[in-house]
């Protein structure tokens, strides 16, 4: 077997895992929505594996760093603009305990010493999504990976349910996040 064709089979075990950790991780059927939607941001997420890391990139084809690859993510999914720095979008949602993780969580670490310097896209099964810094590419990590798990400060869920009926109803969704969007303050 090739490099080539070994690597196009190991990324399609991993999302097929993947797919496997979603479905077991569903919301009841009445966040369907919501469900389909994190379905959707983690097989985007596993499309971009490979993508070339580039500080400050947001364009898969010229590469992306990590909150350039989330941000990505969730405007092609959910049509939503989210802030351009990890630690601006550590203040959307609310916090969830690593026990109730779900698909399309946002996981936050510790990478230049503060917390939240680094955001990643979890993608069920104690694995995440993210652009890990320079000389890389977009990869799959594991929480529980010795590097990680000493780094690691919080997860995030964003509801988007409302931003996917308003995109079904072909209505504007809000480009520019406001200083009301952040619940926990600035």
């Amino acid at each position: 077997m090739t490099t080539q064709a070994a690597l196009g089979f190991s990324r399609l075990a991993v999302f097929a895992a993947a797919m496997v950790a979603c479905a077991a991780a569903s919301p009841p059927a009445s966040a369907a929505g919501t469900a389909d939607s994190s379905s959707e941001i983690v097989v985007q997420a596993l499309a971009l594996l490979g993508v070339p890391y580039r500080w400050g990139g947001e364009d898969p084809a010229r590469g992306l760093d990590c909150s350039g690859l989330v941000r990505h993510v969730f405007k092609t999914v959910v049509s939503l603009d989210l802030p351009r720095r990890s630690q601006e979008m550590s203040r959307l949602g609310y916090r969830v305990t690593r026990a109730d993780l779900r698909a399309g969580d946002l996981l936050f670490f510790n990478t230049l010493g503060y917390p939240n310097s680094h955001v990643a896209l979890y993608v069920g099964g104690g694995r995440f999504v993210h652009a890990p810094g320079r000389n890389s590419q977009v990869r799959i990590d594991g929480l529980d990976d010795h590097y990680w798990s000493g780094r690691f400060n919080e997860a995030r869920r964003i509801e988007f349910a409302a931003s996917t009926v308003a995109r079904e109803a072909h209505v504007a969704v809000p480009r520019v996040w406001k200083d009301d969007d952040f619940p926990e303050g600035p």
